[in-house]
């Protein structure tokens, strides 16, 4: 969330920033624009009446109580009176109509982010590894799966529906072996803090990491009617949660409305979530396998730091995303989103993309994002310089390290062999008990 003084303050600069992004984004200040110029009215016209009611006073009080006079400037202070308790109340309505629009407004890209259109004018930054290659026609990670008896989309849809799997024996194995690896790398080697948080939040948590209102189609809501209201906020029978679409918006909430220490900052955690997702306005994308499922599995990475250091942060956060792929063997580019690119709430975006040989194409394994203070401002997430000094809001980070789904679709894509079995990087064997090859189900 941008400042509101600041935007009001500077419209036509926000408004230049946020075209980087394309019209949508700077049209999202025309109700901004018009919501502050009503406010601005209300408050001068606050101002006049309060200062017509002070001279009103300062009249009776040189009159007789009991004078026709006195009388009449008493009937009028009451009207005044009234005139000003309905432009108070006008004033909180356009002062939550402002907040409200103010929470539609997206980040502005950093100066340093590229400029573009379109996901075509992103930039590559650079590769790592080989791009497999293969004396036979590679498979998808489906008929893979399928072939080795680890992937069942056909129960998934009986249980849930469409684009739900069934993970089986060894697939479901290497998914929690994959889910151990990227704890055990990012915890130890990284010296990330591993939490476990809830899957369900409440609104205010996805308001926080912005989320919320935009994006409201693409998370699950689920309503709670009970007869005993604990934990409801307003104690009525009705509890609202929502099931998380990513362990960023817990994670980033667990210090919602604190002032820390500069002393704690750097603050960096890793989670493993299930994460759920309606991907609304999706049908048709990929919607073979397991590349983009309502339920998937993902590692995250979140960090809390200063301004000072958040730039250096944020390439630091990216390379642990990237070392997992390092570890794995796995052949991927990194690439610079560019202005008109980036999620909502982000402020710069390196996406780690992997190859896939069924696809013969690049990706999304990893978006590794720089918020700015966007997120901290919306969540009032903020931290004290030093003794005495005013608090600052703290910028955020965040990146999949990894999306646990879509790893196992690169490790049975890049390591398949002619017979439909699958090679284990070495990293993974011990994680598997020491199996070193998957093969087809007999």
């Amino acid at each position: 969330m941008l400042d509101l003084k600041t935007v009001v303050d500077n419209l036509d600069a926000t408004r230049t920033a946020l075209q980087r992004r394309g019209p949508e984004a700077a049209s999202s200040l025309e109700r901004i624009a018009t919501l502050a110029a009503e406010r601005k009215q209300v408050l001068a016209e606050l101002e006049g009446l309060r200062a017509q009611k002070n001279e009103a006073n300062q009249a009776m009080r040189q009159l007789d109580k009991k004078s026709e006079a006195f009388a009449s400037k008493r009937d009028a202070l009451r009207e005044l009176g009234q005139s000003q308790k309905s432009l108070e109340s006008r004033e909180r309505e356009v002062v939550a109509a402002l907040e409200d629009a103010m929470l539609q407004v997206p980040n502005p890209p950093h100066a340093d982010a590229p400029e573009g259109q379109s996901e075509a004018d992103n930039v590559e930054v650079r590769r790592w590894g080989q791009r497999p290659e293969y004396s036979f026609e590679p498979k998808d990670h489906l008929d893979l799966g399928v072939g080795l008896g680890i992937i069942d989309m056909e129960r998934g849809a009986k249980l849930s529906g469409a684009r739900f799997a069934v993970l089986m024996g060894a697939g479901a194995k290497l998914e929690r072996a994959l889910i151990s690896l990227m704890l055990d790398i990012h915890s130890t080697e990284h010296g990330y803090t591993e939490v476990w948080p809830p899957a369900l939040v409440q609104r205010n948590a996805l308001l926080g990491t912005g989320q919320l209102p935009k994006f409201a189609q693409d998370v699950f809501r689920i309503e709670q009617h009970t007869d005993t209201p604990e934990g409801s906020p307003d104690g009525s029978p009705e509890r609202e949660l929502y099931l998380i679409p990513t362990a960023e918006v817990p994670i980033t909430n667990l210090h919602a409305d604190e002032i820390l220490n500069h002393q704690q900052l750097p603050i960096a955690y890793v989670a493993y979530t299930p994460c759920f997702r309606s991907e609304a306005g999706s049908y048709g994308r990929d919607t073979r396998g397991l590349i983009r499922v309502h339920q998937f599995d993902k590692v995250e990475l979140v960090r809390f730091e200063t301004p000072e250091r958040a730039a250096e942060a944020h390439q630091a956060l990216t390379e642990h995303a990237e070392r997992i792929l390092q570890r794995l063997g796995l052949h991927y580019r990194v690439v610079e989103l560019c202005s008109a690119d980036m999620g909502f709430s982000a402020q710069r975006c390196y996406d780690l993309e992997v190859w896939l040989p069924g696809q013969q194409a690049y990706r999304e394994i990893s978006s590794c994002s720089w918020f700015g203070d966007f997120q901290a401002r919306r969540a009032g997430i903020r931290y004290r310089p030093g003794p005495g000094e005013k608090p600052r809001f703290a910028h955020t980070l965040n990146g999949s390290g990894l999306a646990v789904g879509r790893t196992v679709v690169a490790l049975l894509e890049q390591y398949q062999q002619a017979d439909g079995s699958v090679r284990i990087p070495e990293a993974l064997q011990p994680y598997m008990g020491g199996q070193e090859v998957l093969r087809p189900a007999t």
